[in-house]
């Protein structure tokens, strides 16, 4: 399917430049979307992020040409798989195999391997997943944005998650609820005031725009905060069971997880530029999510 056929292609990539540089953009561009959208995308899928996968590899192959080489000098293996000093080699190689790149090569010393990924169909589906399609006209949200890095660097907050924190304590997310004004018609009229949205704009290879966001209507306040329209959009929408709060994290996770493996692999769709809505809600003392991907027929 041509969805298995653009990640394979990506990992062909990664493969044939494990001793080169491998340029992410690249990367996502075999898999025809954003870097942002491909790296989520291979989180979710595998457990493990994409820079920790490269590095996993690179270090995989550097101990079998140890093991299988007795005149190559470790110093010239690590710079082979681009690290720039036996140190930060020796580091990163005990880090993965618990043991130096000398003790490598001794007899019946034990290593670890990690193969290379393919991705393939399995056969999944006992759950039942709810999900809809649905076509929206343009919107307008606004609210606070920050553009994160995806390797989790920066300043603080550097995560999503730690934005929300830090505008819950100071404040932020009350007052941008009591600013929101009506919901449109288009959402459930259970929804709380304040929710998200990502990747709805470029902001560069290496980080991804974050929005908490209130739908914007002739009631809203939007004075002082960031306003950006969303254009005309098909959606594919997945809506969580109720839950209590203390499930909502994992929840959300699983949705998530379950769009890339399950959804989206067999769907006939394709994601566009990785824009995700979560749209948040309360019925009966329960709390909801419906998460929204953009997408399009492939």
């Amino acid at each position: 399917m041509e969805w298995l056929e653009r990640m394979n292609r990506a990992m062909d990539y990664i493969e044939l430049n494990l001793t080169g540089e491998i340029e992410l953009s690249e990367v996502a561009r075999r898999a025809c979307c954003s870097s942002h959208q491909f790296q989520r995308m291979f989180s979710f899928i595998t457990n493990v992020t994409l820079a920790e996968y490269i590095r996993r590899r690179k270090l995989t192959l550097a101990a079998l040409e140890l093991q299988n080489s007795e005149t190559a000098r470790v110093i010239d293996i690590a710079m082979k798989y681009g690290y720039e000093s036996p140190v930060s080699f020796a580091r990163a190689f005990q880090s993965i195999h618990g043991i130096t790149p000398a003790m490598a090569r001794q007899d019946g010393v034990a290593l670890k391997a990690y193969s290379r990924l393919s991705f393939l169909i399995t056969i999944k589906g006992v759950d039942a997943m709810n999900y809809r399609i649905e076509t929206k006209e343009s919107f307008e949200v606004f609210g606070m944005e920050r553009v994160f890095r995806i390797d989790g660097g920066g300043d603080a907050p550097n995560t999503p998650a730690q934005f929300w924190q830090q505008s819950h304590a100071n404040g932020e997310v009350e007052r941008l609820a009591a600013n929101a004004g009506d919901l449109p018609r288009f959402v459930s009229q259970d929804s709380y005031k304040v929710h998200a949205i990502c990747s709805y704009k470029n902001t560069g290879n290496d980080t991804f725009p974050y929005m908490l966001c209130a739908f914007k209507s002739g009631t809203s306040n939007a004075n002082g905060y960031s306003t950006i329209t969303i254009p005309a959009q098909t959606w594919a929408i997945f809506p969580s069971e109720p839950i209590a709060w203390d499930a909502f994290g994992g929840t959300i996770e699983t949705l998530y997880r379950r769009f890339f493996t399950e959804w989206l692999p067999t769907s006939g769709y394709e994601q566009v530029d990785g824009m995700e809505l979560e749209i948040y809600g309360e019925r009966a003392g329960l709390h909801s999510v419906e998460l929204w991907f953009a997408v399009r027929k492939i």
